[in-house]
């Protein structure tokens, strides 16, 4: 793990130029500011787009940002990016009426290469991340100093997160547990661990209050407060996967729609028909509502910020939404029915205050974040983060030629070839390379009798099966919040429980 983080955010700058030994203390030198940096950030899906966009927001006033937008198969609509642009400083905040128009990987690496910043934030989904990290390193002598890391939850770590972002100079993570997480896995896999902890920036705002454990009040605020109606629900592409579960989700929000006709129950998008997001969503939510439901169950996109300033509450299994919630000190609902695992993305909010089921959501009861969880989740004190301290060291590094590069995951590059295939495989159609179309048509085959045989060798040794904890609720947790209406639990609720009865004893929900 990194050594401690240095409250000023200042370098100790040796006279040679080099970079601040570890255990020194940090301290520019005295006299004039330091120069000021230009940092430029490339980015493609909603998430990334998002991410990237505040995490260089977060940059010291000083600095001068820049971003652009790559063209991959999954690159965010003008939409997306305005919405995804929402809150942005000074510096940044021409980008949501002028979102730019993305331009392929070949531009925009000639685009640094022309006029080297002095950082790159790569906030580009893996196998693009990887693409470009590569193309960085053969094509600038002199580049900038590349940093990445993954938008929102990343607990439990992923191997192909790090994998993909091995060679970037720094990886930004947003809680201690995640930190330790990704350095454990790093080690295992022979990756020298590169892990810096930033504020997640959609926490930011409010993370002072939250941090005292202090929530407002749903139904009471300011005279001038804008009125709360909403109970807001953070659809997620992929979680859960199954058009079964996902109907079944549907169901509880026009049970609690009907259950509460004084709210808006609101099913949050983040893409529109035809627009891309960073997974892919097969069972989209707006298809899922019945004919039947309630006039006062909607379907809206937009940004989050604008939705949480009228919410009661926020409901989902695992969006990332939901700590942006906390952060407001709006009560959240993290649904449980489905169990608790890692491919639900929702092991991290055990103990967290904000766990719940169907039931839960029908009687409008719903949860607070709990103190003695916030420190090594997501809610640290700001004071702890360490990533603008270790990008400027890595900047000074660079300014004196001592930047070392770090060593790809991927062992095996196979040449202009390999290369090829990768990009290919990275940026889909965007791709329209001659040599691309070959790699594709010698490598297609490849892959899919590679992956025929990892079926088959499945079939002989199975791999283990995925664990998934029983749900749990706010009644089960004892700190439940009283309902807004005060109402009991409908008919209609008591037969959810033999749904989540079902999901436990079957495993994996799939």
């Amino acid at each position: 793990m990194s050594g401690p983080v240095d409250e000023t955010g200042a370098l100790d700058v040796p006279a040679d130029g080099g970079a601040s030994t570890v255990g020194r203390e940090a301290r520019l030198p005295s006299g004039p500011s330091p120069r000021g940096r230009r940092v430029v950030a490339l980015v493609d899906t909603d998430s990334f787009a998002k991410w990237g966009a505040h995490l260089l927001a977060a940059a010291p006033a000083g600095w001068d940002l820049d971003l652009r937008t790559v063209a991959t198969p999954r690159s965010a609509s003008a939409k997306q990016l305005r919405s995804a642009f929402r809150g942005l400083d000074a510096r940044l905040a021409h980008l949501r009426t002028a979102p730019p128009t993305p331009k392929d990987v070949d531009a925009v690496v000639e685009e640094l290469r022309v006029d080297p910043p002095d950082a790159v934030l790569v906030s580009l989904i893996g196998p693009v991340a990887e693409l470009v990290i590569d193309e960085v390193h053969r094509r600038i002598p002199d580049r900038p100093v590349l940093v990445s890391g993954l938008p929102g939850i990343s607990f439990p770590a992923k191997w192909k997160g790090i994998f993909f972002r091995a060679r970037a100079d720094l990886f930004v993570l947003h809680s201690h547990r995640e930190v330790r997480a990704y350095e454990e896995m790093a080690i295992e896999g022979g990756v020298e661990p590169h892990f810096a902890l930033a504020t997640l920036p959609f926490a930011r705002s409010a993370s002072a209050s939250a941090s005292t454990g202090a929530t407002a009040s749903a139904s009471t605020g300011a005279p001038d407060a804008p009125v709360r109606d909403a109970v807001v629900f953070a659809a997620q592409p992929s979680v859960p996967l199954e058009r079964v579960d996902r109907a079944l989700v549907v169901e509880w929000l026009v049970a609690t729609a009907r259950q509460h006709p004084e709210w808006r129950v609101v099913i949050k998008t983040r893409a529109a028909a035809g627009e891309h997001q960073t997974h892919r969503e097969e069972h989209p939510y707006p298809d899922l509502v019945p004919a039947d439901a309630p006039a006062n169950l909607v379907v809206e996109s937009g940004p989050m910020a604008e939705h949480l300033d009228r919410a009661v509450a926020l409901v989902t299994i695992s969006s990332t939404a939901v700590l942006e919630a906390a952060a407001r000190g709006v009560p959240a609902l993290t649904l449980t029915d489905f169990g608790i695992g890692r491919h639900l993305i929702n092991e991290v909010f055990v103990s967290s205050g904000l766990e719940g089921d169907s039931v839960d959501l029908v009687d409008g009861r719903f949860g607070t974040v709990r103190p003695s969880w916030m420190q090594d989740n997501y809610f640290h004190p700001a004071s702890d983060d360490d990533w603008q301290r270790r990008l400027t060291e890595l900047m000074v590094q660079r300014d004196a030629g001592t930047l070392v590069d770090r060593e790809p995951a991927r062992r095996s590059r196979g040449g202009v070839l390999r290369r090829a295939w990768e990009r290919k495989n990275a940026l889909g159609g965007a791709d329209r390379s001659a040599l691309g179309w070959l790699a594709l048509v010698i490598g297609a085959p490849i892959r899919t009798t590679k992956r025929l045989a990892r079926k088959a060798r499945a079939l002989v040794d199975p791999p283990e099966p995925v664990v998934v904890s029983a749900p749990t609720s706010q009644r089960a947790a004892g700190g439940a919040r009283a309902a807004a209406t005060g109402s009991a639990a409908n008919s209609g609720s008591e037969g959810l429980g033999d749904r989540q009865q079902e999901l436990v004893a079957g495993g994996d929900p799939g």
